[in-house]
């Protein structure tokens, strides 16, 4: 009987270490790294490098110059998604980035952009003003077992889930000369994408289109006070201000941003309806909290009046 009892162990014993053998028990290195190479065979990505944290990527463009450290200021557009597709930001003019590298992984907001993990790939991979490339960054160094955000599994456009590896494009900005540079490739897409054949370039550097010319010669100076309605808004269409009321509203034409200002100087007139389109130096530039830094701006005002 004990002998039998002993056999039993035994083979019981075999039974459950075949069980295990079979069983798919990775480590969340291993569950990172097998879902990230199933998402780049599924989609049919080439030309991907593994560094030693388990971060794919590929250089698009290595950039130049300046080599980034966690002191040095980023000025960062990037586009994400999660790997199981169910979250996806490809607005590149809502994701912009302008701070200390080493504080991208402190960032709340937008979603994607305060992980450990972007925040070492920009560091050890990009690494360079001018810098462009894709990253799929591991869930260990995104945001984890738990996720972020607000949503749930039928409502997923404000939340990227549990253990989910991210896939970026980011774009290193660099200096101002390459923040306008950038700024005018953007404009003259948005153009070309709206079909506004009437905008032309003012020789500073912004755009402006007069869909109605006006109906005076009366200047507008520094001096001048303009009552006008007025949309102001991001390339992606969100409202930044506005006032298309009855009877428009009024402005000392020195509280105006810079590019507002030296547009309606330059070209308005009493009943004028005019379309700018202006680079974020003309605008914002870094210096806003309510939108995202170097947001590049859609002005379109008609001037009801003029006083000076």
């Amino acid at each position: 009987m004990k002998r039998t009892t002993t056999l039993l162990l035994l083979f019981g014993l075999i039974a459950l270490a075949a069980c295990r053998k079979d069983k798919y028990d990775p480590s969340i290195n291993q569950y990172d790294d097998d879902q990230i190479k199933a998402y780049i065979t599924a989609n049919g990505l080439t030309g991907m490098t593994r560094d030693t944290s388990g971060i794919y990527y590929k250089l698009i463009d290595p950039g130049k110059d300046t080599v980034l450290q966690y002191t040095s200021n980023v000025d960062m557009v990037f586009t994400v998604k999660s790997i199981d597709n169910k979250y996806i930001s490809t607005d590149s003019i809502a994701n912009h980035y302008d701070g200390f590298l080493g504080h991208i992984s402190t960032t709340t907001s937008p979603i994607g952009l305060g992980t450990t993990g972007l925040q070492e790939a920009v560091k050890n991979i990009v690494n360079h003003n001018g810098g462009i490339a894709r990253l799929i960054v591991p869930s260990r160094l995104a945001y984890g077992v738990n996720g972020t955000g607000v949503g749930s599994s039928s409502n997923t456009a404000g939340r990227i889930a549990g253990n989910q590896c991210l896939d970026y494009y980011v774009h290193i900005i660099g200096d101002a000369a390459a923040q306008l540079a950038y700024d005018q490739l953007l404009i003259k897409k948005y153009i070309a994408d709206n079909n506004l054949t009437n905008m032309k370039q003012d020789p500073a550097g912004y755009w402006y289109g007069i869909d109605e010319p006006g109906l005076s010669t009366t200047p507008i100076t520094d001096n001048s006070s303009i009552i006008v309605t007025y949309t102001a808004q991001l390339l992606n269409a969100t409202i930044a201000s506005q006032f298309n009321g009855v009877g428009g509203t009024s402005f000392d034409v020195p509280d105006l941003i810079p590019g507002v200002r030296l547009g309606l100087e330059k070209y308005g007139t009493t009943g004028a309806l005019i379309t700018f389109l202006f680079p974020s130096v003309f605008a914002y530039g870094k210096a806003t909290t309510t939108i995202p830094p170097n947001s590049v701006f859609r002005y379109d005002t008609r001037i009801i009046s003029i006083s000076n």
